[in-house]
């Protein structure tokens, strides 16, 4: 597996560059343990180095950044969200996602197998440049791309491309170093007669600023983020586990949660309570200690 052009990523809050020179850590990862990581890389305790380990782990194993990026519709966690916009494109509750790929930017599609081929092991990606062989595989899947010729991340315009082509019920993933951009959205989302199921995703790093917008969305992943555990907890309809909660902010939200639920093959536990969050124990990753989030740029 050989990388190409240049490419940044966060990962357990640490900026990852990668590139034909190799993996390079940035800055220093933020998270000092997450369940989710250790399941997929058996690492338990987050340094520069185990960062480093699982994304050469990553390229080596799925083609992370690579011409033969392995492209596998299988579920790899319970409330993912290109697990569950894949169920929902699938029982036509929404007509198409607006979600991100690396070598790709911004991808426009209403193939639920997909949308969870790109999205299955996908962590946060800030920039990337064009790869013409994942470009042609995503186009030959249904996917349209936003820019093929510089790989441009940005979900309002691909919302907006989305609208143009025709379609009315979009969801989109938003991360959290892009979280403006929902607020962006709900401004034209009346105009447009169409409806935006947004899905805030890769927040461990978000700020105080970034949660305001945050809590526009309909369904939010609190990744490894203290910031919403505490606030945006407090407008949620519905808690997906514990472990890395996932909340349903609005009714829509919530309804096509519980859509996603009765596809869902394992057995659950549903009880009613009078607030949340729900919480149980010591579960759920660790951030650092004296580790601070802030609104973050790229």
């Amino acid at each position: 597996m050989h990388v190409k052009g240049e490419h940044e990523i966060y990962c357990c809050g640490a900026r990852v560059r990668i590139s034909e020179k190799g993996v390079k850590v940035l800055t220093e990862p933020l998270v000092d343990y997450c369940p989710l990581h250790e399941s997929m890389y058996g690492t338990k305790r987050i340094d520069r180095e185990t960062v480093h380990k699982s994304v050469e782990m990553k390229i080596a194993g799925y083609g992370f950044c690579c011409e033969n990026r392995l492209l596998d519709a299988e579920p790899v966690v319970a409330y993912g969200a290109s697990e569950m916009i894949r169920v929902w494109l699938e029982k036509k509750l929404i007509d198409c996602a607006v979600i991100v790929c690396e070598g790709a930017g911004t991808v426009i599609t209403a193939n639920g197998s997909l949308v969870q081929s790109i999205g299955a092991r996908l962590t946060g990606i800030i920039k990337t440049s064009p790869i013409r062989e994942i470009i042609e595989r995503i186009e030959a899947d249904g996917g349209i791309i936003l820019d093929k010729a510089d790989a441009r991340i940005d979900q309002v315009e691909g919302v907006k491309q989305a609208f143009e082509q025709g379609f009315k019920r979009v969801a989109v993933s938003v991360a959290g170093f892009q979280a403006k951009a929902i607020s962006e959205m709900r401004k034209f989302e009346a105009n447009a007669e169409a409806d935006v199921l947004i899905f805030s995703v890769c927040n461990t790093c978000v700020g105080n600023a970034d949660a305001i917008h945050i809590a526009k969305a309909d369904i939010a992943c609190t990744s490894a983020s203290k910031i919403l555990r505490t606030r945006i907890s407090k407008k949620a309809l519905l808690q997906l586990g514990v472990t890395i909660p996932v909340y349903a902010l609005t009714e829509e939200g919530k309804r096509l949660v519980l859509a996603y639920l009765t596809e869902f093959k394992d057995k659950l536990v549903v009880f009613r309570t009078s607030k949340l969050p729900y919480n149980v124990g010591s579960k759920g990753p660790k951030l650092k200690q004296n580790a601070k989030t802030k609104s973050l740029k790229c």
